[in-house]
C-alpha cells in the first residue's frame, strides 16, 4: 500500500523530506534489509524504529551500515545503529536540512535511557551545529509520556509525532513556541484486524489472559495513516495536517478520510 499511495501523497503535498516509522514492516515483526532497501528506493530519507527494532537478527549489520535507517537514541551506549540522523536535500541546495531523532518512552516499555535528559543532550549538540529543523519520533505507549516529550521540546524542535499505538489521534495541533504535535500518526495495515492483528488471538488473550500468537490480519480493506508538517525557516512549525487513506471496496478505490488541518502564522518570540 505504502509503494501504491506514495507517489499520490507525494504529488498532492510535494514534501521535502519523508520519515517512515518501520518498525513492523516485516509483517508486524521488525524490519528486514530487503525493505529498507525498498523504503530507500521509493523516496524515503529517514526511516524510524521502536521496540521491534530487533525482531530480524539479521538487521544488527544493516543498522550499522545504513545511516538512514535509525533505532531509539536512548538505548545505552554500545548498542548497534544510531538514533539520530540529518538529511540534506538532492533537490534544492537552498531547503535546510531535516534532523530526525528516534526515542522511545519507558511507561510500559522497556527500560531504557532516560528520553528527556537524552533529548535535551542530543537537541543541545545539533543546536550547537546551527541545525533547527529537528524532527522528532516519539515511539511510546503512554499518551501522558508522549504530551510531556511534546510540551517538554516546545520551541527547541519542529514537531514531536508519536508512534506505536497503531491508532491514529485527533489531537494534531501546533504548541505556542512553534512546535508541531500530533500524539500517534496511525498505521499502516489491515483495518479489520485489533492494530493490524487477527482479531481471534487478540481476543483470546483478553478473554482467557493466556498467552496466545497474534498473526497479522490479510483481509478486507487497507489504510494509511499520515501526517504533514510545514516549517519556516528557522524551523518553527506554520501547518500541519494529519490524514488517513483507506481502501473502499465499493468504490473499487482510496478515499482520504479523518483529515485535520491546523495552521499557525505568528508564534511568540
Amino acid at each position: 500500500m505504502l509503494s501504491e499511495m506514495l507517489p499520490h501523497l507525494k504529488m498532492r503535498y510535494k514534501p521535502h523530506y519523508v520519515v517512515v516509522n518501520g518498525e513492523n514492516a516485516a509483517h508486524g515483526r521488525g524490519i528486514t534489509k530487503k525493505i529498507v532497501d525498498d523504503f530507500l528506493a521509493m523516496g524515503i530519507d529517514v526511516i524510524t524504529m521502536g521496540n521491534h527494532t530487533w525482531d530480524n537478527r539479521s538487521i544488527m549489520d544493516v543498522i550499522v551500515d545504513e545511516p538512514r535507517l535509525l533505532r531509539p537514541i536512548n538505548y545505552p551506549p554500545g548498542t548497534p545503529g544510531s538514533g539520530v540522523m540529518t538529511v540534506f536535500s538532492s533537490i534544492d541546495p537552498d531547503i535546510p536540512p531535516l534532523s530526525v531523532i528516534n526515542v522511545m518512552g519507558r511507561s510500559f516499555l522497556p527500560p531504557l535511557d532516560d528520553p528527556f535528559r537524552t533529548l535535551d543532550d542530543v537537541i543541545q549538540r545539533l543546536h550547537a551545529e546551527g541545525l533547527r529543523h529537528i524532527w522528532v519520533d516519539i515511539h511510546a505507549e503512554a499518551t501522558a509520556e508522549k504530551q510531556a516529550i511534546g510540551w517538554y521540546l516546545d520551541g527547541r524542535v519542529s514537531a514531536v509525532i508519536g508512534t506505536h499505538t497503531h491508532v491514529q489521534t485527533g489531537d494534531a495541533r501546533i504548541l505556542p513556541q512553534g512546535t508541531a504535535y500530533l500524539t500517534d500518526v496511525g498505521m499502516t495495515g489491515p483495518m479489520n484486524g485489533i492494530l493490524g492483528m487477527e482479531r481471534e488471538g487478540v481476543l483470546a488473550r483478553f478473554l482467557t489472559q493466556l498467552p496466545s500468537r497474534f498473526e497479522v490480519y490479510e483481509e478486507g480493506p487497507r489504510e494509511l495513516s499520515y501526517v504533514v508538517v510545514d516549517l519556516d525557516a528557522v524551523g518553527r512549525a506554520t501547518h500541519i495536517e494529519r490524514g488517513r487513506i483507506v481502501e473502499d471496496a465499493q468504490a473499487e478505490g482510496w478515499l482520504v478520510r479523518a483529515s485535520e488541518t491546523e495552521t499557525f502564522r505568528d508564534h511568540p518570540e
